[in-house]
């Protein structure tokens, strides 16, 4: 089954069509292919194709072939297991671009600086040694619709609020989430954490490392940051959900369905890194969320309990007082 047009190029009308398709998408799995291709090739080929008789070899022949015409312009098909289901995602990406390239013909400059901050309480404000939960509730991700207050001191000791950016209203912020995810950045689940998509994962991996980890070509000596981003000790992908080691300061993370494979052949339930005994309860992901009932329970409304506060920046409330807490600097 080919798409050639017997010119020897190897490019014909059947791969415009399907680059075409998967640009309109952005995302394809090998099933979701398998229709577009079906009417593709029975378009071009003049016999109807059915659905089934379109082969992983066939659709990987495609994508080899749309790689190679859209290379010259750092666009790439791309692809990546998605870490819950391990169904392998195809991804048309952009791979020489930031996030702030990427949405600008989306979003104005304000529901940008929006979706920065949205993100550095991913990977910061949520993302601490103790819980690496990456991932945010719309109620904090809402509240981040305004930037901080910038604070500056005058000379007399004063401390004045400075006026930034005016940034965008919930009702706006609350929108942007809804297309983001439309859009396939981001993916909301059950408990209604907002995460990374396989393809935003894909597309920004590169800026995701160089923005969040410490550069490691860096003078000796200076103080270093914690290393946020992570990639999965079995299959090298980035992992955002998944489990840890319980040691604390090993960076052991496999994803879920990695450990199966991982400790089949390793015939021992122990951290590959550091061999520590490998508990499974201990979380990447929004499982690592810190359960704030008992907490509200034992202590008063009026609590001022400092632990409190870091939990609850990271469900989603007191997200003012506590986002310096959760910086990872008192972890």
């Amino acid at each position: 089954m080919s798409g050639d047009n017997g010119d020897g190029t190897g490019y014909s009308n059947a791969n415009r069509a399907f680059l075409q398709a998967f640009i309109a998408r952005s995302t394809f799995t090998f099933q979701e292919a398998q229709p577009v291709l079906a009417a593709i090739l029975t378009a071009h080929e003049g016999r109807e194709t059915q659905p089934g008789d379109v082969t992983e070899t066939d659709f990987s022949s495609f994508v080899s072939t749309a790689n190679d015409a859209i290379a010259p312009f750092d666009l790439e098909i791309r692809s990546a297991y998605h870490q819950l289901t391990r169904k392998r995602i195809y991804a048309f990406v952009n791979s020489a671009s930031d996030p702030i390239t990427q949405l600008a013909t989306s979003f104005t400059p304000d529901e940008i600086s929006f979706v920065k901050r949205v993100f550095d309480a991913m990977f910061e404000t949520n993302n601490t040694p103790r819980h690496e939960v990456m991932a945010i509730k719309p109620i904090q991700a809402t509240r981040l619709h305004k930037p901080p207050s910038s604070r500056r001191e005058t000379q007399d000791g004063v401390e004045t609020q400075g006026s930034g950016s005016q940034g965008i209203t919930m009702l706006q912020a609350e929108r942007v989430l809804k297309s983001l995810i439309e859009q396939g950045w981001f993916e909301k689940s059950n408990k209604s954490y907002y995460s990374l998509s396989p393809r935003a994962l894909m597309e920004l991996r590169g800026w995701l490392i160089e923005t969040y980890n410490e550069d490691e070509s860096e003078e000796e000596g200076r103080q270093s940051r914690p290393q946020r981003i992570k990639m999965c000790h079995a299959c090298k992908e980035i992992i955002t959900t998944g489990q840890r080691c319980a040691k604390r300061s090993c960076q052991c993370r496999i994803h879920d369905i990695c450990t199966q494979n991982l400790f089949r052949i390793q015939k021992s339930r122990k951290c590959p890194s550091c061999k520590t005994d490998w508990s499974g309860e201990d979380f990447v992901g929004e499982r690592a969320a810190p359960d704030t009932s008992n907490r509200r329970s034992s202590h008063g409304a009026g609590s001022s309990d400092r632990p409190a506060a870091r939990e609850e920046a990271v469900n989603g409330s007191g997200v003012g007082e506590a986002n310096n807490d959760l910086d990872g600097s008192s972890d």
